[in-house]
């Protein structure tokens, strides 16, 4: 069967399988204490591995569009930072050590004091020298660090609608929510290189904001595990895996989709590859509104409604997804004016207007 498959798509699950293998070798980095040169040799294993990755890309040129061959470099890239911040969360600490007492030399000029420099170091009241010979040697010094900050928690201890800001963080990453409203801010744009969302439950959470207006995309997106929920994801640049999502409504604007072992969704989708499903039923597809797309997207074609489904094999038309009715489907203004939230209402009412039951959340 895999003869029949398109070079593309082919590649694409090649490319995958590879990348998710080296993430999970990066994850597993042995220690710099481990005896006998391991840690060198699984590092060196890893850069070979993202070597080949990287040469195989560039062999597929003839039949890659350059759109998926950004997309596949823009991985690449990301495994290669996965890497350094691997290696420098088990770099070795340096130990302390008695030094000499050793009498200083008599001087009239003032002794400068380490303490400033320290300060200034990490962002005080000095010249921020070091801070910016540091940030030179960042190789994605555009980004902001990590401050290990957990908006997950942020989120939790905010009122009404949450909108966390993702200014410090490289990803979205939202887990364990029920019943909830989320809007995500144009500052989390810069934390757009890749998204997750997994136990999401009687929730809203809007991600256009920083993916669209300011032209930030996700690299790749995972939704997971949520149930009664509107998820309106913005705008990736690569893949989106969707996993175990029931009776929910989600929008998407994304170079390739992937479903899995999802039921009762309402899928609004601008595709610029056939969506896949498998162990899916009860999916239905709608184009995605047009107030979520860019001039961009406008101009390519969408194929949302070519859906492919893996676990049906037959000449007919697959019983697991349909076309949404046209009657059906939720208006402008809905999205335009029920979605960012009506003063005084809660969560449990922009669901029930837009057709969810909170009710059916997974608790």
């Amino acid at each position: 069967m895999d003869g029949t498959i398109d070079p593309k798509e082919r590649f694409y699950r090649q490319f995958q399988e590879t990348s998710t293998t080296l993430k999970e070798q990066i994850a597993h980095l042995p220690s710099v204490s481990t005896i006998g040169g391991e840690r060198q040799d699984a590092t060196e294993h890893i850069l070979s591995g993202i070597s080949r990755l990287s040469q195989s890309v560039a062999d597929a040129a003839d039949f890659l569009p350059a759109y998926d061959q950004r997309s596949y470099s823009e991985g690449i890239k990301l495994l290669n930072e996965q890497l350094k911040e691997a290696q420098a969360k088990s770099a070795p600490k340096a130990r302390f050590q008695f030094k000499p007492r050793t009498t200083a030399p008599a001087t009239t000029e003032p002794k400068e004091d380490s303490r400033h420099i320290f300060s200034s170091s990490v962002g005080g009241s000095g010249d921020g020298t070091a801070a910016a010979s540091s940030e030179a040697r960042d190789s994605v010094g555009t980004l902001p660090t990590i401050s290990g900050k957990n908006y997950n928690e942020e989120v939790a201890r905010m009122r009404g609608v949450r909108k966390p800001s993702f200014s410090t963080a490289r990803d979205i990453k939202l887990s364990g929510h029920k019943r909830i409203h989320i809007i995500l801010p144009s500052s989390a744009s810069r934390a757009t290189s890749s998204g997750t969302l997994t136990d999401i439950h009687g929730c809203v959470v809007d991600m256009s904001e920083p993916t669209t207006s300011t032209g930030a995309p996700f690299a790749n997106l995972v939704l997971k595990d949520i149930s009664s929920s509107l998820i309106v994801a913005g705008h990736v640049d690569g893949s989106v895996h969707i996993t175990g999502v029931r009776d929910s409504i989600l929008v998407l604007v994304a170079r390739q989709v992937r479903i899995h072992e999802c039921e009762n969704v309402d899928l609004y989708l601008h595709c610029l590859s056939h969506p896949i499903i498998e162990d899916c039923k009860g999916m239905r597809f709608a184009p995605a509104p047009a107030c979520y797309l860019a001039e961009s997207d406008k101009a390519e074609e969408n194929q949302w409604q070519k859906v492919d489904d893996f676990k049906w094999l037959k000449a007919d038309h697959s019983p697991n997804w349909s076309v949404l009715p046209e009657d059906e489907r939720l208006g402008i203004d809905v999205w335009k004016n029920v979605v960012p939230g009506v003063p005084g209402e809660g969560v449990d009412d922009l669901l029930k207007k837009i057709g969810l039951d909170p009710r059916k959340a997974k608790v």
